[in-house]
């Protein structure tokens, strides 16, 4: 086997098979240590600082994707981009923007235990583990694999059971045009048009080929995320929760080749000027690898929503916590943070202890304990943050 894939490697990095070629931005720890062994990957690269923009060929994204876990402990790693001036754009935003000033409005008070603790008492750590099984059941979950658009429809009506009878409640797809797998939104819609986002990706991928036909089980890396949503909206629903702000919970596709799915929906949004006052990402929420049992990452986030985070947990959750980075492109949290709104990503473990089995056919609900206790932690913390942020 491992001939073969040296095999295959020498070929892909010497031009002989697959010929497109994409722009991508990643962090440029990740390029100068990956350099060594697929400098002659890069067809052309720019540094900015903290990042670096390549021009690779497209199939050698599983591999950047591979490195970008293995080495850097990162489940994404990098953005794709349409074209070179994308990538151009986002790193001259990026450096011109200035998000705390930005959302300085929002009001981080907490005041609404009343309304709160009777749903984090709700939450069903049962109910959060036989999602996972089911999504993990999936042969995979690949942005361009049929089993990647079943489990998607999969989110979707599962989500509009959920929605059933609610006049305010839709849930549709989101759908990308250059690959087969849409994104889910499910939107709940306030009496104000200021938007509370709370997401995760719902695509999965294994090994250096990833593609349609890999074992990627993905229980962690993202069922995980996305299971501790479904829990959040269920017990919303369940509690006749009528929001103030509009809520929008999302299962984003293909994160792992590059965020592109929340990267498009954030930018839509963008250029629709909609009011989003704040994001929180789910992504790995059931492997707890550390003695703190949520870890905030600092890097593309921000700061002053994540301090809000951090009184919540105490307040609600009542575990350890900690702070950790996560580099660039770690999560879809980024897509957001770089179209200006304020995002926030509770982690399951600090970084170096996280789970090592995920983007393998491993990654199995057997890992976490074969229960989901330590995701109904980050359900009740979605909890008290939509409803404290709400109201």
């Amino acid at each position: 086997m491992k001939k073969i894939f040296s095999f295959v490697l020498f070929l892909i990095l010497n031009n002989q098979i697959f010929a497109k070629e994409v722009w991508v931005s990643v962090g440029s720890d990740l390029v100068s240590k990956s350099e060594k062994n697929f400098k002659s990957a890069f067809r052309e690269n720019q540094n900015f600082g903290d990042i670096t923009i390549l021009k690779i060929e497209e199939e050698f994204l599983p591999f950047l994707s591979k490195f970008a876990h293995q080495d850097f402990h990162r489940c994404g790693g990098f953005i794709y981009h349409d074209s070179k001036e994308d990538a151009l754009k986002l790193v001259t935003d990026l450096e011109s923007q200035d998000f705390a000033k930005k959302f300085s409005f929002v009001d981080y008070q907490i005041s609404h235990q009343d309304m709160v603790n009777p749903m984090i008492e709700s939450v069903d750590a049962l109910r959060i583990a036989a999602n996972i099984r089911t999504m993990a059941a999936f042969q995979n979950r690949y942005y361009t694999a049929p089993t990647g658009v079943q489990s998607q429809a999969w989110v979707k009506a599962t989500w509009e059971k959920l929605a059933a009878g609610r006049s305010d409640a839709t849930v549709s797809y989101f759908k990308h045009p250059n690959w087969s797998q849409p994104s889910v939104i499910l939107k709940i819609q306030g009496k104000s048009n200021e938007i509370i986002v709370v997401g995760g990706h719902a695509d999965s991928i294994s090994g250096y080929f990833g593609g349609a036909a890999a074992r990627a089980p993905g229980a962690d890396d993202n069922a995980s995320g996305i299971s501790s949503i479904t829990e959040i909206i269920r017990i919303l629903m369940e509690h006749s929760y009528q929001p103030e702000k509009t809520l929008m919970f999302m299962a984003y596709s293909a994160e792992e080749v590059g965020l592109r799915g929340s990267k498009e929906i954030a930018t839509q949004m963008k250029s629709q000027n909609a009011p989003v006052i704040g994001v929180m990402q789910f992504d790995m929420t059931n492997f707890k690898g550390s003695d703190n049992s949520i870890v905030l990452m600092t890097d593309y986030t921000n700061e002053a929503q994540n301090n809000f985070v951090g009184k919540l947990i105490d307040t609600y959750v009542k575990v350890k916590w900690g702070q950790d980075k996560c580099g660039y492109a770690c999560s879809d949290h980024a897509s957001w943070h770089m179209n200006g709104y304020p995002a926030s990503m509770p982690f399951e473990a600090q970084m170096s202890e996280m789970n090592h089995q995920i983007h393998t056919p491993n990654d199995t609900i057997s890992h976490s304990g074969d229960n989901a206790d330590h995701a109904s932690k980050f359900a009740r913390l979605g909890l008290s943050y939509i409803i404290e942020l709400d109201q």
